[in-house]
């Protein structure tokens, strides 16, 4: 979740603005030898492959915000956020990779930096590597589980994310329904929202909204890049020095990177990067193969798809877009994620207008993006101004998702009604969107594309 602010400063870099502006970046940049004395590496592939990771860092957080936003507790020295970002050759998209913490990982042998011991090879959460070796074995542990060669490490914390977060002014989310986690404090209604720095650290940290905890998560957090993303290339951020000076001002002190991530690099890769928008990214989580694999002394992991994973990387290493297979659609036509599936909702539509056939049309197009409606639609008794749902409060989470793909409409709460929800046309009806159900409790792997998980 860290992570996120990170690969803010590669983005920012794509200003251009000036080699002093981003020398004074390189230069506030804390440094870690990550790639000490590492040896029998991957081959490289092409393009530019980054390994994010997000630090706790909360010892850094004033106490007044660890108590706003639930930061309570002692700091660890460890990772709960881990994404492998590659970056295209021609810089022309990149792809994001999450990889969760509770992985299933064979560590390669090591001296532990707390205790100085040399451990064998053994079977580890990934997240373990960081506790156990720091920057250089949880890049050998990823190279070992991935093959893909990292070419560059940087790490967040708390701290800078929430800093750059407000320094942008607010990052806009959407969600279908409310979110509430007693954990983090996190309490969203259901709509559009833009939160500022503590309240989207909240929001990326929740894990406790549903059942799907940390791949629910990892979902979130990938919208909300894509969303900061699209901030940053949109607001005049990049070309506005006075703004690209205060945003990497705000990142600076609390982000590690290897020494070989320089000057150069942000300003070669900033210029490359200049027309970068959400719809040239692309996320995804690694396929998992077995939920709750249970090891000895480790307790509940998460068991990779081995066969799928090894295309995903294969993919990462010759460079391939996860969804070149798909044409690359404007904004307004991506799908609006619900948290019901379609297909699990029954509706009945009436026409509350005067205009004929209309009840027939908006049937048939609910029934094209997945409701299941009753093919039957009917006139309303009056003619209404508003398009209205009439739903059972029982069935709100429908409801919400219903509402969805009718923009503009009316929720109307009808105790007693049941499971089947009504819409009434009115005189305000523009069109049906469509909406897509992802199942955070569900490890199939699925690809999207930046604008797809935006608002």
């Amino acid at each position: 979740m860290r992570a996120l602010t990170t690969l803010s400063v590669v983005v920012l870099a794509s200003a251009g603005i000036g080699h002093a502006v981003v020398s004074s970046l390189d230069a506030g940049i804390a440094r870690i030898d990550a790639f000490k004395d590492m040896k029998n590496r991957p081959q490289a592939g092409h393009g530019m492959n980054v390994l994010l990771v997000g630090t706790d860092g909360r010892d850094k957080v004033s106490e007044q915000d660890r108590r706003t936003y639930r930061l309570g507790g002692q700091p660890c020295h460890c990772t709960d956020t881990m994404m492998i970002v590659h970056i295209s050759e021609d810089r022309e998209r990149a792809t994001v990779v999450s990889l969760p913490r509770d992985s299933y990982a064979e560590m390669p042998s090591h001296v532990d930096q707390n205790s100085g011991q040399r451990h064998g090879p053994h079977p580890v959460k990934l997240n373990a590597a960081y506790a156990e070796g720091g920057p250089q074995l949880t890049i050998r542990t990823v190279e070992n589980m991935t093959h893909v060669k990292i070419d560059h490490y940087l790490e967040v914390d708390f701290t800078s994310f929430m800093k750059t977060v407000d320094v942008l002014g607010g990052v806009e989310v959407c969600t279908p329904a409310p979110l509430k986690d007693r954990y983090t404090g996190l309490d969203l209604a259901a709509g559009t929202h833009t939160l500022q720095g503590g309240q989207a650290l909240q929001y990326v940290r929740a894990r406790h909204v549903d059942g799907a905890s940390d791949l629910g998560r990892m979902k979130r957090q990938q919208g909300f890049l894509a969303a900061l993303i699209e901030k940053a290339t949109s607001s005049g951020v990049l070309l506005n020095p006075m703004r690209f000076r205060d945003v990497t001002r705000a990142v600076l002190g609390s982000v590690r990177a290897d020494a070989g991530f320089g000057t150069d690099e942000l300003l070669d890769l900033g210029r490359a990067m200049r027309s970068f928008s959400p719809s040239a990214s692309e996320f995804t989580t690694v396929p998992i193969g077995q939920m709750n694999y249970q090891v000895k002394g480790i307790g509940s992991t998460l068991r990779w798809d081995q066969a799928k994973a090894d295309r995903l990387f294969g993919a990462l290493r010759d460079d391939k877009a996860l969804t070149a297979d798909r044409p690359r659609r404007g904004r307004g036509a991506a799908p609006v994620p619900v948290e019901v599936a379609p297909d699990a909702i029954r509706v009945q539509v009436a026409n509350g207008t005067g205009t004929a056939g209309l009840a027939k049309r908006i049937d048939a197009a609910l029934a094209a993006t997945g409701f299941a409606t009753t093919r039957r639609p009917v006139t309303a008794p009056a003619h209404v101004p508003h398009t209205v749902i009439s739903y059972d409060p029982r069935w709100d989470r429908s409801a919400h998702s219903l509402a969805a793909a009718l923009p503009g409409s009316e929720l109307r709460p009808a105790p007693g009604q049941g499971p089947l929800l009504k819409v009434t046309a009115g005189a305000d009806f523009k069109s049906v969107r469509k909406v897509r159900f992802d199942d955070p409790a569900q490890p199939q792997q699925s690809v999207v594309r930046g604008n797809e998980v935006t608002c």
